[in-house]
């Protein structure tokens, strides 16, 4: 049995190749850019008014003062959208101009409406008073000052978010390169586990594949069940893997039929296989008998039958799988303040169900819930987080700093 370590550099020596394709913007959410965005365009794309105001030519303000006014005539109105004006500007003059209105030559400055004195009054304005210097570029965002043409928006490797999709578009980008979605094919195992929403004591509902499917969309991947394989089904779990080596699916998860019980006939299939980057039984708490291989461009994931298991065996060994070979970076934990004492086996690495707060100074505190067998499910409802617990240390004790990760999100606020 190996540690969790040694398990993390298998996954990511097994990487396989995924490929990309050109989404339009609206289908990009989620989805992994393969290649840097760049702008096809200025932001914005000319030079325009800040405030609702009046535009008017700094350099007709030099010799202005109180003792020396001078009165700007109004020659017309530009408002957001509108086209500028063409034709002749004279010295003195000046335009009524609305927030994201065009501010062209020889206008070069803004006065807020709130600033402005109207001759003879503001109800029949046909000048504005100025009686002192007015420094150039007053109110005006410039072309290009927030994007300029061919500057980097998304780097390669980012996830593309809501906030993307709205520089994209307001930049004028219309389909962007991202990694191809991941195919995972997913079978439940074992003559107890049942479809059915009302079930014999001797049954129990499939409901890990309703877990991993409601994932899909968080962590980047397409899902499809293939059923339940009972448990005399060996041969036709086998004609699975056959088909999968000659398909579109990228891997195949397994609930069950792991560890080493008479009916758990997932390894032994395996390897009739030519696997490389082999391994069956991880010191993890819970998900121990977990199995990796992969068998060409696949790779095959046997996760335990228990809910809790299954759930911790995906977020901490499937989904860090799927980040490296999408070339994301290494996800960061969340860092937390235990709250409560915790004991367990000095070699292994545990996955706690716990429920992350902040302190009323600001501080992240985590408290290791009870109920932590991997058969209650109870305690996974009352998380938040799972924290994790590093081998070589028994003893957990409240204040220590753990790591923590979001059980059915990525952690995104620290990409």
């Amino acid at each position: 049995m190996i540690n969790y370590n040694q398990a993390k550099r298998i996954l990511k020596k097994a990487k396989i190749k995924i490929g990309d394709e050109e989404v339009p913007i609206k289908d990009s959410l989620n989805r992994i850019v393969s290649k840097d965005v760049l702008s096809p365009s200025n932001h914005p794309l000319g030079d325009n008014a800040a405030f609702d105001g009046f535009a008017i030519n700094s350099n007709d303000t030099k010799f202005i003062n109180k003792k020396n006014p001078k009165y700007f005539k109004i020659i017309g109105s530009i408002a957001a959208g509108n086209k500028p004006l063409k034709k002749k500007i004279k010295k003195f003059e000046a335009i009524e101009i609305m927030t994201g209105g065009i501010v062209f030559k020889p206008f070069n400055t803004i006065i807020p409406i709130e600033k402005i004195n109207f001759y003879p009054n503001k109800k029949i304005p046909k000048s504005i008073i100025i009686d002192h210097k007015i420094n150039r570029f007053n109110h005006v965002r410039f072309k290009g000052a927030d994007f300029k043409k061919k500057q980097l928006i998304i780097k390669k490797g980012t996830v593309i978010q809501p906030n993307h999709i709205l520089a994209l578009k307001t930049l004028g980008v219309k389909k962007i390169k991202v990694k191809k979605k991941l195919n995972i094919l997913f079978f439940s195992t074992g003559n107890e586990v049942s479809n059915s929403d009302k079930i014999q004591i001797w049954k129990v509902r499939n409901s890990n594949s309703h877990y991993i499917k409601s994932l899909d969309c968080n962590f980047l991947f397409n899902f499809k069940n293939g059923g339940i394989l009972k448990d005399n089904q060996q041969k036709l779990f086998k004609s699975k893997i056959n088909k999968m080596l000659k398909s579109k699916i990228d891997i195949i998860l397994t609930s069950g039929a792991v560890s080493a019980g008479k009916f758990d006939y997932i390894p032994s299939v395996v390897k009739k296989f030519k696997t490389s980057h082999y391994f069956k039984g991880v010191m993890i708490r819970p998900g121990k008998p977990i199995l990796f291989a992969k068998i060409n461009q696949k790779v095959i994931f046997g996760l335990p039958g228990n809910p809790i298991s299954s759930a911790a065996c995906f977020r901490f060994f499937v989904y860090p799988f799927i980040r490296n070979i999408l070339n994301l970076k290494q996800e960061k934990p969340i860092k937390a303040i235990l709250k409560n004492n915790f004991e367990k086996k000095k070699f292994f690495t545990r996955f706690i169900k716990s429920k992350l707060n902040t302190t009323n100074n600001g501080k992240l505190e985590v408290e290791l819930l009870p109920g932590q067998e991997s058969f209650r499910i109870n305690s996974f409802v009352k998380s938040n987080v799972w924290a994790v617990l590093t081998p070589g240390q028994s003893k957990f004790k409240k204040g220590q700093i753990i790591d923590c990760f979001l059980p059915n999100f990525p952690n995104k606020i620290l990409d």
